[in-house]
């Protein structure tokens, strides 16, 4: 599993960031609070993935 991972960690790397910008401009183009909901979800998930916890978070996050 950690050789795949570490194998394909550009794939990974550009779905990730293709889901959030794409989750940010949907969230961005629609008036409902309830999509603008789902990034933020979105957005924990990947600041977790990427160790984004704690201290290591912006101040406005």
């Amino acid at each position: 599993m950690l050789d795949w991972l570490v194998t394909h960690i550009d794939l990974l790397l550009a779905l990730a960031s293709g889901l959030v910008t794409a989750a940010s401009a949907l969230a961005a183009l629609t008036p409902t609070p309830k999509d603008d909901n789902w990034v933020a979800a979105c957005r924990r998930v990947v600041d977790v993935l990427a160790l984004n916890i704690g201290h290591a978070r912006r101040p406005d996050a």
